[in-house]
């Protein structure tokens, strides 16, 4: 038994060379509702961010996002392929894109953007993680949609046929599972760390990251059991573990150092005025 896997074509729109895709349109919304939910933690008065600096910060994030995703997916998930035709790499739009390389990517604009502008590090940080969960949940409706990371071949009653899929096999909806987990779940967790820990007076720069890195790669170590290996890679630990979880089990390590380094420096964050003043 499997659901019918509902073919929503992946063009919103098409007009000769001109294609609007739902793929897209999903990263945008996913940045747009990340962006009102930054301004809201603002608003609140809990940000060292002001309105100004959070619409500075998006182009840095984007360009991190983008260039970190590519070269990661690229240097370690098919390096082969594009050491034999290098200019693919540049073929952004074919697809290839990975989301612990978005991860390093915008860690590095956020430094940047933190140095020129003379902002703490890991507040900037605590807000993109907040508000990042977002565009997860988005990314993988849009992943869905496309028919792409599909599951593992599984006969759960909700199992479906991707067009995809060569072997048209019922497989996990992994992106579903992804969506849940990564852009809903983590999501109430650190809204709810977060309210919790501002009420409560022990909020320090750096427990939303730590938070949030280790969150999403326990979630998606589990996951990746459902989701179907990369197909240039297969499993390559073992024969037992994605590229995906090893990437994960680095991700959950770098989370538990970010939050035992920042809960020992133990640095609240200040009003405004005072972030301003800071040496």
């Amino acid at each position: 038994m499997t659901i019918p896997y509902p073919k929503i074509p992946p063009d919103i729109i098409s007009i000769g060379p001109f294609h609007i895709r739902w793929y897209g349109v999903m990263y945008l919304v996913g940045y747009f509702v990340g962006y009102r939910l930054a301004l809201a933690r603002i608003r609140r008065g809990i940000s060292a961010l002001t309105q100004k600096e959070l619409d500075a910060l998006l182009p840095y994030l984007v360009l991190g996002m983008l260039i970190g995703a590519r070269l990661t997916y690229v240097f370690v998930y098919d390096f082969p392929a594009y050491r034999a035709h290098p200019l693919n790499a540049f073929a952004i739009w074919t697809g290839g894109l990975s989301f612990h390389g978005a991860i390093i990517g915008m860690s590095i604009a956020i430094v940047l953007f933190a140095w020129r502008h003379k902002l703490p590090v890991l507040a900037i940080t605590d807000v993109v993680a907040l508000a990042g969960t977002a565009g997860l949940f988005f990314g993988r409706i849009g992943n869905f949609i496309n028919g792409e990371l599909y599951g593992r071949p599984s006969n759960v009653p909700w199992a479906m046929v991707f067009p995809a899929d060569p072997l048209h096999t019922p497989r996990h909806p992994s992106q579903l599972y992804e969506a849940f987990a990564e852009g809903i779940l983590l999501s109430l967790v650190l809204w709810t760390l977060d309210r919790i820990a501002h009420k409560q007076g022990w909020y320090w720069n750096g427990l939303l990251t730590g938070a949030f890195l280790i969150g999403y790669a326990l979630l998606r170590f589990l996951l990746e059991f459902t989701r179907q290996p990369d197909p240039q890679l297969g499993l390559v630990v073992l024969g037992r573990f994605s590229m995906g979880q090893v990437l994960s089990a680095m991700m959950l390590l770098v989370g538990l150092l970010v939050l035992a380094a920042s809960h020992r420096r133990g640095v609240r964050e200040a009003p405004r005025d005072q972030v301003l003043n800071s040496p």
